[in-house]
């Protein structure tokens, strides 16, 4: 199974790879995100690496003025998939910043790379840290929701508020007992997507059968990157980030939380990376995020739950309108534990 790349956005013109496919490049060079890209050039593992990003200022004089906002994309997302809310949420006043971590999209793809949530974390840190963010609003989807917890984990007093959509590692994959596959068994995987078979699992697992031609510019920006000149590259990064996916559970330290956490999921979603490796009697639960998500806010000592009926897994690209106003909602409000608190 793999993720849902990008909503429809403009692009520019691309050569076609020999399958048929547009090849963007490697790091998407040939493809247009919605707001300039920058680049944050930093070392780590004993390596120089970029991480892609957008910082969209704030409008100074409008009522989120002052805030930030950090989105987290999911695995085999980019930043570019939050386009809309973007959009809003800068018309609403908040400064919006949006990471492609590395691995993904327009950053870097290491030769190879010890993955780890805390080390993304890390790098994220370092990133708000160069732009002066301040303490953020935390909005994590799928993978980036595993990440948005560690890092809310990491550097609590950082977060003032955590917003995990739809989010990955409400389960723990190796206890339900779920195959584990080697990075060699990953990797051959990873080398077998197309364009064909990720828009089947994208219409099956993201929108309960149902299907959007807009959905097709993601299915195309997705397997550019399977399939053209980094395809090898982008596809070993992918399997050990799957790997790093399935070991480093998050659910166990979710009680650790401190601070007004929000899980907005849709009703529809059933997106579990791992079904195709889980025994009959776990698909169920593993595939029922709502019910995950329910069961997470019982774990979380200031959380509350918002369900958005007749949506899947990618709310922000499926619903944007609607999901877009929710998260408006659940943050319109600073909590007053946080404000005017100074940054360690």
């Amino acid at each position: 199974m793999r993720w849902l790349l990008l909503a429809a956005l403009s692009c520019v013109a691309a050569v076609p790879s020999l399958a048929g496919t547009p090849d963007y490049g490697p790091n998407l060079e040939g493809y247009d995100y919605p707001y300039p890209v920058r680049f944050f050039r930093f070392r780590t593992e004993s390596q120089s690496y970029s991480m892609a990003y957008m910082d969209v200022a704030a409008e100074a004089a409008a009522p989120g003025a002052g805030r930030t906002v950090v989105l987290l994309h999911g695995e085999s997302f980019c930043g570019a998939s939050w386009g809309a809310t973007i959009a809003r949420l800068h018309a609403a006043g908040f400064r919006v910043v949006v990471p492609d971590q590395l691995g993904f999209c327009k950053s870097s793809k290491p030769v190879n790379y010890q993955y780890s949530f805390e080390q993304l974390a890390v790098n994220t840190r370092r990133l708000l840290d160069e732009l002066k963010a301040g303490r953020i609003i935390l909005v994590g989807h799928a993978l980036g929701g595993m990440l948005a917890a560690r890092y809310a984990l990491m550097f609590p007093q950082e977060v003032t508020e955590l917003v995990l959509v739809d989010p990955l590692g409400l389960a723990d994959w190796r206890a339900e007992g779920v195959l584990y596959l080697t990075l060699d068994e990953r990797y051959a995987l990873e080398l077998e997507e197309t364009a064909e078979r990720i828009r089947r699992d994208e219409r099956a697992s993201y929108y309960a059968g149902r299907w959007q031609p807009s959905y097709d510019i993601s299915v195309r920006l997705l397997a550019s990157l399977y399939t053209g000149s980094g395809r090898e590259r982008y596809a070993w990064n992918q399997a050990l980030i799957s790997d790093m996916i399935f070991t480093q559970p998050v659910l166990y330290e979710l009680g650790r939380l401190a601070m007004p956490t929000v899980l907005l999921v849709g009703s529809l979603d059933r997106a579990d990376p791992f079904l195709d490796t889980a025994p009959q009697q776990a698909a169920g639960r593993l595939g029922d995020y709502p019910e995950l998500a329910r069961r997470a806010v019982e774990r979380i000592p200031d959380a509350r739950l918002i369900e958005l009926d007749g949506v899947g897994h990618v709310p922000q690209i499926e619903a944007p309108d609607r999901f877009n106003e929710a998260l408006l909602r659940a943050i319109e409000h600073p909590p007053e534990a946080h404000r005017s608190r100074p940054r360690p």
